[in-house]
């Protein structure tokens, strides 16, 4: 999770994958449910050599194999070569709001995980996408990859940080 100038917290929604075609459309794989609402988000950021600029996205569309998307400013397939890798991202402020009990990934980032005894087992890293669920990757004394099903997942405390996982320290 990268943070603006002002501090806003940026939500990476996609990477770009590659070209496609001659005329600067890039390939990228959407990070979104569904992966078409992508599409809809404003400002689109882009980060491109280590720097998030805003994007605009021209015209886009679904494809086999992710997305397809045309960037304003990109002509060619030198251009849309050079953006291969590059994440597209969006303010967390222009997400829309979740329903009571529904989380975005990215806001349970970082937050500290514990055991219904209380035991720390560290923070969220990140998590991995698998076809079942997402699996919390949760750095501590040692790491845990935890599913992240209604079963494991017993609290949620954004305000304190904080979340209580049926998991025991030992697995």
């Amino acid at each position: 999770m990268a943070r603006s100038a002002d501090g806003e917290r940026r939500v990476v929604v996609g990477r770009i994958g590659g070209a496609h075609g001659v005329r600067g459309w890039v390939r990228a794989r959407s990070y979104t449910d569904p992966p078409e609402a992508l599409f809809s988000y404003r400002p689109l950021l882009l980060q491109s050599a280590g720097a998030w600029r805003d994007c605009e996205l021209e015209k886009a569309q679904l494809s086999e194999r992710g997305v397809l998307l045309k960037l304003a400013g990109v002509e060619t397939r030198d251009d849309a070569g050079r953006l291969n890798g590059a994440e597209l991202a969006v303010p967390r402020s222009a997400l829309p709001p979740v329903a009571p009990g529904q989380y975005y990934l990215s806001d349970l980032e970082g937050l500290e995980v514990r055991t219904p005894a209380g035991e720390v087992l560290g923070s969220i890293d990140h998590f991995l996408e698998t076809a079942a669920h997402p699996v919390m990757v949760i750095r501590g004394e040692r790491e845990h990859l935890v599913p992240l099903v209604a079963e494991r997942l017993l609290e949620v405390d954004l305000a304190c940080g904080r979340i209580t996982v049926d998991w025991q320290a030992d697995w």
